[in-house]
């Protein structure tokens, strides 16, 4: 990764911006990347320097076992831990890392929600990838005689998933055009809660119709089921981003919810 500099995708000296970083994250997620590539990102663009900088949700750090430096979602930057090596739902490192004292550093207000989308864009590629492979499965495996991509009940089930999709792209699009806006949060807020409720629909799609194979441990969708599942939890869940949501409309009225989401003045 290093050679090709896709580590620093998103970086202020790569020439490329954080925008740029969210869809590489997307196509990382498409591609089930076994690395804490958006980790990666996301530090080099606020924490320069040399060594692997992993980010933390709380305690609990992606490939903690392999960084050389921490650092937390409220600003705390840890160069000596411990760590205390565990998996998420998808066998991903999740480390719980263990510290007395930290120097901290000056992390946008917005730090939180940028994190999130990271997940928000991840998932958006994994959903992708499987209506894909749906699609390819169901045109090949043959009941009675023809594909099962002929049956009514198949073809309404994967227009389901393709519209969730198509609504999760849209919604990831959404956040990340927002980016330099006062609408970012919210945007990504919206995007958290819509993505994640996609990942159960497709990935439960995804399942029924590839059937025994697709629970198997050789066949590739676990790979993205699982890390759906996870993601979906990580750095907050559909009900705590529904709660800003309806904060924020709280605050300005309910009259001016549309303009809260949209780009629209009114």
């Amino acid at each position: 990764m290093q050679e090709t500099g896709l580590h620093q995708v998103g970086g202020e000296e790569s020439g490329t911006s954080l925008a740029d970083a969210f869809r590489m994250i997307r196509l990382a997620g498409k591609f089930a990347l076994p690395l804490p590539y958006p980790e990666i990102l996301i530090s080099n663009r606020f924490v320069m320097g040399q060594g692997l900088t992993t980010v933390a949700e709380g305690v609990i750090a992606p490939w903690a076992r392999r960084a050389e430096r921490v650092i937390t979602d409220d600003g705390q930057l840890v160069d000596e831990f411990d760590v205390v090596q565990g998996t998420n739902v998808a066998g991903e490192p999740r480390d719980e890392i263990i510290f007395e004292r930290s120097e901290s550093v000056k992390l946008p207000a917005n730090f939180r929600a940028i994190m999130a989308m990271t997940r928000v864009a991840a998932m958006s590629g994994a959903l992708e990838k499987l209506l894909e492979l749906t699609i390819s499965y169901v045109g090949e495996r043959k009941q009675f005689g023809r594909p099962i991509s002929g049956f009514q009940a198949v073809q309404h089930n994967v227009a389901r998933m393709a519209g969730e999709v198509a609504a999760s792209t849209r919604a990831s699009d959404a956040a990340i055009e927002a980016l330099d806006t006062d609408r970012f949060v919210v945007q990504v807020s919206a995007a958290k809660v819509r993505v994640g409720e996609a990942a159960g629909i497709v990935a439960e799609i995804a399942h029924q119709a590839h059937g025994a194979m697709g629970f198997t441990h050789e066949h590739e969708l676990h790979h993205y089921t699982r890390r759906l599942w996870a993601w979906r939890d990580e750095y907050g869940h559909e009900k705590e981003w529904q709660q800003l949501i309806g904060c924020r409309i709280a605050s300005v009225g309910a009259d001016r919810a549309w303009a809260l989401i949209s780009d629209c003045a009114d």
